[in-house]
């Protein structure tokens, strides 16, 4: 009956400055290791996910072409694997992370389930090999990769739990959309305890 905590896509690329920088991405990066600093020992695992994009292609067409992005399914090339914009913000703690995961090589994935280790083990497969019962989600973006990560683990039966003042979305009311359907198929949306010394990200939904 093991817990996990699934950081989701805190990387330069998703944060302010970035290819596809959110709002309030850099304050959920603090934000988050201030709570993996208080809490990381109440998890059995914790797990880092990146978008890790090939550079020399179009990633089963997840990056525009010639056309432009329309910024549903076709977006700026961004997270290209061994570069800057992937690499996780330098305000996250990684020493916390225990395993770190990646998806997007050459395919649009999205949830993290979609991910794998260097080594090409699966998502799904790591947790079932530590038991794990219990994922609580925090990172980037609410409606996006966290919300389809979210709805990845309920569909494969996990408890869980996404903490709506450790994540940051694009879209505000799309962002809420997205809490409010992981809620409907089981999920649950809390907040943290991290309201006192730090400021509200200015992009997460709250």
């Amino acid at each position: 009956m093991a817990r996990a905590l699934l950081v989701v896509d805190v990387q330069n690329d998703f944060t302010e400055g970035g290819a596809l920088g959110v709002t309030g991405g850099a304050a959920v990066a603090e934000r988050i290791s201030a709570f993996t600093g208080r809490h990381g020992d109440e998890y059995d695992l914790i797990v880092g996910s990146r978008d890790w994009h090939h550079g020399d292609d179009d990633n089963g067409g997840h990056f525009a072409g010639p056309e432009g992005p329309d910024f549903v399914d076709t977006w700026p090339v961004h997270c290209v694997g061994g570069t800057p914009g992937a690499d996780y913000h330098p305000d996250l703690d990684t020493s916390v992370i225990d395993v770190h995961v990646f998806k997007g090589r050459g395919r649009p994935d999205y949830s993290a389930f979609q991910a794998s280790t260097e080594d090409g083990t699966a998502l799904p497969d790591l947790l079932a090999e530590r038991r794990v019962t219990t994922v609580d989600i925090v990172g980037i973006a609410t409606d996006h990769c966290v919300r389809a990560t979210a709805l990845d683990a309920r569909a494969a039966g996990y408890d869980v739990a996404v903490y709506e003042d450790l994540v940051a979305g694009v879209d505000p009311e799309r962002s809420e959309r997205a809490l409010d359907e992981i809620s409907a198929v089981g999920g649950h949306v809390d907040r943290s305890d991290m309201d006192e010394g730090l400021a509200n990200p200015g992009g997460a939904v709250l």
